[in-house]
């Protein structure tokens, strides 16, 4: 007996779906699979006291990381909540643990850069990217 999971679709966080090269649905595969499930965990805001989740059937999903833009963000909590969330995608491996750096770029951005290793494959994944308010 054969297992088959279900694809995720080839769509980084707040962009159109990329196409197949026959035009079909891109599908996601091994890293960019990875990479695009731990983008929508860390920006998809989870019940918190600043306000409601945004998947309401699953309210502690997430991380939320564009509403601490603009707060007084302590940096070193910051890096646990990202690697603590990372750590929940069955995609990232445990062993090593990911690497991550947060900077306050300025008030309105928070500049956010991980290594880690993609569970399954073993091969390194480069995530960086900014998170605006």
């Amino acid at each position: 007996m054969t297992t088959q999971s279900l694809n995720d679709l080839n769509q980084l966080w707040s962009q159109d779906i990329v196409p197949s090269p026959t035009g079909d649905l891109g599908i996601a595969t091994d890293a960019t699979r990875s990479q695009q499930r731990v983008i929508r965990r860390l920006l998809t805001n989870p019940l918190d006291a600043n306000g409601p989740p945004d998947y309401p059937l699953h309210p502690t999903y997430g991380a939320g990381l564009a509403r601490y833009v603009g707060q007084n963000v302590d940096l070193a909590k910051m890096r646990t909540l990202i690697r603590g969330q990372m750590l929940l995608e069955d995609s990232v491996s445990k062993n090593p643990q990911p690497q991550v750096t947060v900077k306050l770029v300025d008030p309105t951005t928070l500049s956010v850069y991980i290594r880690y290793t993609v569970a399954g494959s073993g091969s390194p994944a480069v995530l960086q990217f900014n998170v605006n308010n």
